[in-house]
């Protein structure tokens, strides 16, 4: 998976549970609500305080080791 901006919060944690404390680091604690897992990368990142491309970064190496 190669994450994005506009890449959903569902999505990823769809293709791999183990990226849930990506988020809950960020203080995203309600993964599983609707709100949440329709969110964008971009839009947790903002409402979150979190750099975004950092995050990306961050998600796309965790993928790109789990092969």
């Amino acid at each position: 998976m190669v994450v994005t901006k506009t890449t959903k919060i569902g999505d990823i944690l769809d293709a791999d549970k183990g990226t849930a404390p990506f988020f809950l680091n960020m203080g995203m604690h309600c993964l599983g609500c609707p709100s949440a897992r329709n969110e964008s990368i971009a839009q947790a990142c903002m409402v979150h305080g979190v750099d975004v491309d950092d995050l990306i970064e961050e998600l796309n190496n965790y993928f790109l080791t789990r092969g």
